[in-house]
Formats: structure tokens, sequence, C-alpha cells
């Protein structure tokens, strides 16, 4: 794929995860509840919690670096290659978890479902289809996935203590009230896997595939 047509297809992944984003926004501003909160809280709180959600900081990720994208398909730099890699494993599990953990605990209706469907489910796969057809690659070594990593085991560790202090998670499945501390631990152990999984695959496919955008127009 040439440098033209990466610059499109990092476009569409920019403009989708920022119209996701936005569209939640809108909503948490309107009032809404987010996932299977009974009521929404007051206006300033609820805005400090949305931007806890690991689904939100994942779409923002996407969104940031496809931005950057869009207007340098071949970016590369020092900080770059980590924050992009985890736009990518983070997206991923962010579709992979809704499905499997938070799914079945929903019944959203209008705007809701639609941006909900847009945060877990479209724009992982429009994040994760741009990579592979627009790249960039190559990108990724050890050392990026291992310093990609911090992110996601910072935003575990401080939620966890927020939530002992404060009684809110943003999650059912970290909430230790729930299912007990036991089933806290089962779940972020699975999902520390995944990460690991999913970062071993991406370095693993980063050198496997062929390399893009390709040099000219």
């Amino acid at each position: 794929m040439g440098r033209s047509a990466a610059r499109g297809t990092h476009l569409v992944v920019a403009g989708l995860a920022t119209a996701a984003v936005l569209l939640q926004l809108a909503l948490v501003l309107a009032g809404s509840a987010v996932l299977d909160e009974s009521a929404a809280p007051p206006l300033g709180l609820a805005l400090v919690r949305f931007l806890c959600y690991f689904t939100i900081q994942s779409n923002l990720l996407v969104a940031v670096t496809s931005w950057w994208l869009a207007g340098d398909p071949a970016q590369d730099g020092r900080w770059f290659r980590p924050v992009r890699l985890a736009a990518l494993v983070g997206i991923t599990v962010t579709g992979l978890v809704h499905y499997v953990l938070l799914r079945p605990l929903l019944d959203l209706e209008g705007l809701d479902a639609l941006a909900d469907t847009l945060l877990h489910v479209v724009v992982p796969l429009v994040a994760v289809l741009g990579w592979v057809v627009a790249g960039p690659r190559p990108r990724t070594t050890w050392r990026t996935a291992g310093e990609a990593l911090a992110w996601p085991l910072l935003w575990t560790a401080s939620t966890l203590v927020v939530g002992v202090v404060s009684g809110w998670y943003p999650y059912p499945f970290l909430d230790h009230r729930e299912g007990g501390t036991a089933a806290v631990v089962v779940a972020c152990a699975g999902i520390t896997v995944l990460f690991l999984l999913l970062f071993a695959g991406a370095v693993a496919l980063d050198r496997r595939l062929r390399p893009v955008p390709a040099d000219g127009r």
C-alpha cells in the first residue's frame, strides 16, 4: 500500500475513533449512565469517571495515533512506537473483553447502543484492519512491547486502588463485592495473560508481514 492509500486508511480510523469518543462524551454530558451504572453521577464526577474507562483511553490512543499517521503514514519515533502499539493492543483487548465479559450485562438502546457498538466493536475492528493493511511496519520490538505494557499495568493498579478508596469500579469484574476477591484476581490474571499474548503476537506479525507503507505515492 502506498502512502496516499495509507493516509486515507488512517484518516478513516481516526475519524471513527474520534466520533465514538465524542458521541459517548455527549451522552455523558446529557446525563446518560455508563455500562451498568444504576444512575448517572453528578456531571463533574461523571466526566472524571468517563476518562477512567479503559475503553475510552484505548479509543483515545487509537484516535491520536491515527490522526498522527494520517499526517505522516510512515511516522516513527522513540515514543511513537510504544504508544502506537499500546493503542493497537489496548483496543483489541477492549473489543475482546467487552464481547466476553460485558456484553451479556448490557441492555442498551438508541444512541447508547450506537456509542457502545462504535467504541467496542467498530473501532477495534477498523483499527486492527487498518494496521494490517497500512501499518506502519516494521515498528515493533520486544523492548517496544515492554514499554507499551506499562500503560495497562498502571491502569489496572490505579483502578483497583481508586476502587478500594472510593468504592467505584469502572467494570464489574474488577469489583470484589460482585464476585469476591478471588474472582477479581482471576479476571486480572486472565486479562494480563491476554495482553502478553497479544503483545507477543504483535511482535511476531510485525516481523512477518510485509513492510508498509511502500515508498512513493
